[in-house]
């Protein structure tokens, strides 16, 4: 089952309704249902059907694979510790919420409304760090040359909804660099089944809102500072030409 159809089916049951299409604006708030399924996902979004204990992936290339767009040094920081705070921060907040054990981390995002209150900030924010980094890596292209350019029903979803990758990858700049504070600028599959562009705080996750995540740009200062200081936009330049286009294709099902 790919990424599409694990979370329609993770939508379906939270909601406890038929899911058909993009998944639904209020997947959110939907979950009552005390069984879900699980669905076996490609990378690399497998993360999105774990359960509790979460475990972190290794990075799936080294730590200087993605230079000079990212340094090795934060490339090694950003991961092993950062993302692994999140897990186990994560891990700590649920060790008590023996009843949200059953439940994958996608269903977890999807239903956060319904969960107990105590825990619905430790899951926005450290299961949302967990989702979006395990996504994260693995859209950035590894080697020297640049990422190929989007195929097949992304580029032809790019070529409807903002006319040209260009354009395209301004909006996303637009949204990184205006985030104030720490934050992602996302691209997104929409309810509807267009695409969008979005600026979200903290470790906030386009899950929690019904939509598919495709791209994310990390501009909390931790994922650039090192090497770029306060220059966002140059750091946000460097991502965008480094780019994982099959990856992010994959996430439109």
């Amino acid at each position: 089952m790919d990424r599409r159809g694990f979370l329609q089916q993770s939508a379906g049951v939270v909601a406890g309704v038929a899911v058909s299409g993009a998944l639904p604006s209020a997947i959110a708030s939907a979950a009552n249902a005390p069984g879900m399924a699980s669905g076996v996902l490609v990378a690399p979004d497998a993360v999105l059907n774990q359960r509790y204990p979460f475990t972190l992936p290794p990075l799936p290339y080294a730590a200087n694979a993605v230079e000079p767009a990212v340094d090795a040094q934060t490339m090694g920081i950003h991961h092993d510790r950062h993302h692994a705070a999140y897990v186990t921060n994560l891990n700590t907040a649920l060790a008590s919420q023996s009843a949200l054990h059953q439940y994958t981390l996608g269903e977890l995002l999807m239903g956060l409304r319904r969960w107990p209150a105590p825990v619905q900030t430790a899951i926005r924010n450290n299961g949302g760090g967990h989702a979006n980094h395990a996504l994260f890596w693995n859209l950035l292209a590894p080697g020297a040359a640049s990422a190929a350019a989007p195929t097949g029903r992304l580029a032809e979803m790019i070529t409807r909804d903002f006319e040209s990758v260009a354009a395209l990858k301004a909006a996303m700049k637009t949204a990184a660099v205006g985030q104030f504070g720490s934050g992602w600028a996302w691209l997104v599959k929409t309810a509807t089944n267009r695409l969008a562009v979005r600026g979200l705080p903290n470790q906030d996750s386009p899950l929690l809102e019904g939509e598919l995540p495709i791209v994310g740009i990390d501009v909390w200062e931790h994922a650039y500072y090192l090497k770029y200081q306060n220059r966002r936009a140059d750091y946000v330049d460097a991502l965008l030409a480094r780019i994982n286009w099959d990856v992010a294709g994959a996430q439109v099902g």
